[in-house]
């Protein structure tokens, strides 16, 4: 497991649309990529959608779980909680719209 860094956790956080697939992780638990750009409503191509999932991945904010073809997505929010108490339930309170990038 990649370990948790401050500001690259915020850096990632930053982009709506990383935010809003964080949200949508949030309320979901564990979605397959696919799955995860229409929860979170976003209106992008795949390339752009897995630089999102890289960016969290690599920023330790999620984890990827290979299951055949497929890839499950999923928040790190234990890992998260621990290392950074009441950071992720303040970023999902935050914005309990939803955020679509410009």
């Amino acid at each position: 497991m990649r370990e948790l860094n401050l500001t690259s956790v915020l850096a990632a956080l930053a982009d709506p649309g990383r935010l809003a697939t964080v949200r949508a992780l949030a309320a979901t638990g564990e979605a397959c990529c696919g799955q995860v750009q229409a929860m979170a409503g976003l209106e992008c191509g795949k390339s752009t959608m897995s630089h999102h999932l890289r960016v969290l991945r690599t920023a330790g904010i999620t984890t990827t779980r290979v299951d055949g073809t497929h890839r499950w997505v999923s928040l790190r929010r234990t890992e998260l909680d621990a290392r950074f108490p009441g950071l992720l339930a303040a970023v999902l309170a935050e914005g309990a719209s939803p955020v679509r990038p410009f």
